[in-house]
């Protein structure tokens, strides 16, 4: 019986696999070892053969936890300043940001699917949109800041 192959690279490795699997099973009796799960960046794998600049060193990028006051238009601010020269390409940006996550935060990143983001603003939409809180908590120097009007009554000032 004639058997149509796979055309794709990767289509063809796993009809492959599968092939010596069974043959292994029923010649043999031998169990192939399962596959395992293997990470994939939600980005393209190219993006990691894209050079860093010349003389770049990674910076030591602020840590982003979610666990803190620190809203997500901040940390993502830092983070461009951060990078330096790396951030005027968009792939080097969405390459390094992972660097700058930690706890939570990095489990979200490792578990977009592959290839979901694409462009840094895919990337930085996808983030607000997961972290932003919405919520600005006062604080005391903006309490500090603030005046009571001469014909405000004290109930309308509180």
């Amino acid at each position: 019986m004639l058997e149509i192959q796979p055309v794709h690279r990767q289509d063809a490795d796993a009809y492959w696999a599968d092939k010596i699997a069974e043959i292994m099973r029923d010649q043999f009796g031998i169990k192939p070892k399962v596959n395992t799960y293997s990470y994939q960046t939600p980005y393209p794998p190219a993006y990691d053969l894209i050079p860093l600049p010349n003389w770049y060193k990674v910076p030591d990028f602020t840590k982003f936890s979610g666990q803190d006051d620190t809203s997500t238009m901040e940390h993502v601010n830092r983070f461009i300043i951060q990078c330096g020269e790396a951030a005027n390409r968009d792939e080097l940006r969405v390459q390094l940001f992972s660097s700058s996550l930690s706890r939570s935060t990095f489990m979200w990143f490792i578990s977009l699917r592959p290839n979901s983001i694409i462009t840094w603003a895919d990337l930085e939409k996808q983030f607000h949109k997961y972290f932003f809180s919405g919520v600005h908590e006062k604080k005391l120097t903006d309490l500090v800041r603030l005046r009571q009007r001469n014909d405000e009554s004290v109930e309308s000032f509180v």
